[in-house]
């Protein structure tokens, strides 16, 4: 009799059917608090070099290759229907996925069709079924238990964990024979922009800007600074929402988390929707004309000045 191996958590990899994002690393060693095996699951079109980079991972014990052209566009209801197949068949304690717009868009899908509730934003895993997370825009901790007994459906926050290294010996990858997963959306196109800087939830060296850079014109001196530095450009939601930058730029509680190692507040009031986003950098500098800003209590340096005075002063000090 043959027996098909029980596999205990599954990692949604996110990618471009080119190349794994750099948060599944991440997602990949908060798996490893649970002490169990863990696989990936590799699924899109034509990804078969998505599926050898997850299975050089440390920590890795698995890879399965989900490939259909379906999957072309990684269109949620199909990424969902994916999982489903796959979970049928190997019935895993939990499914785990760094949080970000991807996965926000398809675990409570899961989590749908599974009637269980999803556990999301994790940053410290306390055992098996204890998390920590944070509520109220960061201002608060919560412990969740999870009492269901039932899949766990978990996203974790990338900046909280560690990239896991990679190893020389690849981990066993398994070509899944897939069924329908056909979307009922319709892919009518995209526009991708070529990358000239860092990825800004991965760069160690954030500039943000705030309303306080006045236009969209005002905001190259956030871009200036960042490209100065080598690092990313970043901003606040009062910054898009006026239309500066793109949104995809937005950090916040509704935008992305980061935890750069320096982080440049230029114009930024300090909300606490946008603390939410960037109080865990290593080193905070601040630049903002209004001493009582909130963005002075979590800086580590605060200069009062006009950001247009200021940083072309800083970008001189270090082009010299």
């Amino acid at each position: 009799m043959f027996f098909r191996r029980t596999f205990t958590s599954l990692i949604l990899a996110e990618h471009n059917n080119v190349k794994l994002s750099s948060i599944v690393y991440n997602a990949i060693n908060a798996a490893e608090y649970f002490n169990d095996d863990i696989t990936v699951l590799v699924a899109g079109d034509k990804c078969g070099t998505v599926a050898q980079e997850a299975s050089l991972i440390q920590g890795v014990t698995n890879v399965i290759h989900f490939d259909s052209p379906d999957l072309k566009y990684q269109l949620s209801d199909s990424m969902t229907k994916a999982l489903m197949q796959v979970h049928n068949v190997y019935k895993y304690k939990r499914i785990i996925a760094a949080s970000s717009n991807f996965s926000r868009d398809i675990i409570p899908r899961l989590g749908g069709m599974l009637d269980v509730q999803p556990v999301t934003e994790i940053t410290k895993i306390m055992n098996g079924d204890c998390y920590k997370r944070a509520s109220y825009a960061g201002n608060a901790i919560s412990t969740v238990i999870f009492a269901q007994q039932k899949v766990r459906l978990l996203t974790v926050r990338a900046t909280s964990f560690d990239k896991n290294p990679v190893k020389n010996i690849p981990a066993p990858v398994e070509r899944y024979d897939s069924g329908d997963v056909k979307s009922v959306m319709k892919w009518v196109s995209e526009d991708i922009e070529k990358a000239t800087r860092p990825d800004l939830m991965t760069a160690k060296i954030v500039v943000a800007g705030g309303r306080g850079l006045k236009s969209k014109e005002g905001f190259k001196i956030a871009e200036e600074l960042a490209d100065t530095l080598k690092g990313a450009v970043g901003a606040s939601r009062a910054a898009v929402d006026a239309h500066f930058c793109h949104n995809e730029l937005q950090i916040g509680q509704t935008g992305k988390i980061v935890a750069p190692n320096l982080y440049f507040a230029l114009g930024i009031s300090g909300a606490v929707q946008h603390l939410a986003g960037m109080k865990d950098s290593k080193v905070i500098v601040a630049v903002n004309t209004d001493p009582e800003a909130p963005i002075f209590n979590v800086a580590d340096y605060g200069l009062v000045s006009d950001a247009f005075k200021a940083v072309p002063e800083i970008i001189s000090k270090i082009r010299k």
